[in-house]
């Protein structure tokens, strides 16, 4: 399990992670606390379901919910240097998404989600539009926002 590994590195490494979660729902916090020890590195969760919260807690500014969306590459950008400031650890981890079976247009359709790792080098974005139903969608979700932590962590991130 990818979180598994994720674990062992953070601790080898000394480092630690806050995740800022809208789309899972708290899905990838889950799967990291499942590891034995992950009190270590993890150092906090939130699920920003709302703009209001990610505006309150995260900093994501009003004008970029307004113009671009919830769903989007700044939201998700500003989300994860917001949870990696307010936790003051080593990464930031967001996403942000459609996961339906609501919410889906033309431009975001259903299953189009972004994530953002922060850390002291910089911010990467990543979108992906997944197939499938909501919890499917959650479980890939999930899955390459770890990848992505996992290629930060192992020097792989282009």
């Amino acid at each position: 399990m990818i979180e598994k590994e994720i674990g062992k590195i953070l601790r080898e490494k000394n480092l630690t992670i806050a995740i800022a979660e809208s789309c899972t729902g708290g899905l990838i916090a889950h799967r990291i606390t499942n590891v034995p020890g992950a009190s270590r590195y993890f150092e906090m969760g939130i699920v920003t379901y709302s703009n209001h919260s990610k505006e309150k807690f995260l900093s994501v500014a009003h004008e970029t919910l307004v113009t671009e969306g919830a769903v989007s590459e700044d939201t998700a950008r500003q989300m994860a240097e917001g949870i990696r400031r307010s936790a003051g650890v080593h990464i930031g981890l967001s996403v942000t998404g459609i996961a339906g079976p609501q919410g889906g247009s033309i431009e975001k359709p259903l299953g189009t989600v972004f994530i953002a790792l922060s850390s002291p080098e910089g911010v990467v974005v990543r979108k992906f539009l997944f197939q499938g139903k909501r919890v499917a969608i959650k479980k890939q979700t999930s899955e390459e926002a770890l990848k992505l932590v996992y290629e930060y962590l192992t020097g792989n991130l282009p």
